[in-house]
């Protein structure tokens, strides 16, 4: 009788508190809690808890999808998002949610940026491609003149957390992309004391091990001090990136603008296809 006054009952807490304990962690932790028992399982797939990993502007932003968004849980519009881009405003922007922690990752099309003599056709090409996203790809002919540039409002970005802005590209019998440009990010925010930061940096489209710049001495080595180069994505693009911004803890009102510009060389190049800048969170490995 004392043994069974001594038994203590487990604490049982209502499904809803859990999901908001499960809520500080990360995705990730939830699924994982899912393991530990019923009332864990049932909370780490409750609505209530998917809801708060969501954007907090997830409506708005499915509700601007060129094809219609259907999940029957959070849940599986969360990983939805995570797993396959979504086409925004006509689908000149994609969205995405990084998998880990849900940040948000934008990628502006080649037609949403601003590519100098982009619109004369002896110079650019607008193309599809099977393999982007978008209905259309610009393809540079020939230019002396390389600039090519994007803005992203800053409120459509997650809250507390360092961005960089990728320029996603490939290479098409290529000419005149070996040698270096400046790439830089401007963050201009409105009612600051500061209107206008700016970072810029040495970049290379090409790679130090591309065979077809090789011993040319053009490129320099990838340890090279102060350089950055382009490197391969999972969804077979190449991307480069062009500099990093950070967000504030609130959501700042102002633009970022990415930009890559080379006119110094004085040289004609061509052979660059141009998908898109893409934006998203600085620690995160995931590509889209």
């Amino acid at each position: 009788m004392a043994n069974q006054d001594n038994e203590k009952t487990p604490l049982s807490l209502p499904e809803d508190c859990i999901a908001v304990i499960l809520s500080f962690t990360s995705p990730k932790d939830a699924c994982r809690a899912a393991a530990v028992s019923p009332e864990f399982r049932s909370a780490a797939n409750s609505d209530t808890l998917w809801e708060r990993f969501l954007p907090y502007d997830y409506k708005n932003i499915t509700g601007r999808s060129v094809s219609p968004v259907t999940y029957s849980t959070k849940k599986e519009l969360y990983f939805m998002l995570c797993k396959s881009p979504l086409l925004l405003d006509g689908g000149k922007l994609s969205f995405r949610l990084s998998k880990s922690d849900g940040r948000k990752c934008y990628m502006l099309c080649a037609r949403a940026l601003h590519i100098s003599w982009g619109d004369t056709p002896r110079h650019w090409q607008w193309v599809s491609s099977p393999e982007s996203r978008f209905d259309e790809v610009a393809h540079l002919l020939s230019v002396w003149w390389l600039e090519i540039s994007g803005i992203m409002q800053l409120p459509m970005l997650s809250p507390k957390t360092k961005y960089a802005a990728y320029l996603v590209f490939k290479l098409e019998e290529s000419h005149g992309l070996d040698c270096s440009a400046k790439a830089s990010i401007k963050l201009v925010k409105e009612n600051s004391a500061i209107e206008s930061e700016k970072e810029t940096n040495i970049v290379y489209i090409v790679t130090p091990t591309d065979d077809r710049y090789r011993g040319r001495g053009s490129v320099p080595p990838r340890d090279a001090i102060g350089c950055r180069f382009s490197q391969k994505r999972l969804d077979g693009w190449m991307e480069l990136e062009l500099g990093e911004f950070f967000i504030g803890k609130e959501l700042d009102e102002g633009e970022v603008q990415a930009e890559l510009l080379e006119t110094e060389h004085g040289i004609w190049r061509c052979g660059l296809v141009l998908e898109g800048i893409e934006f998203r969170p600085k620690e995160s490995k995931e590509r889209a």
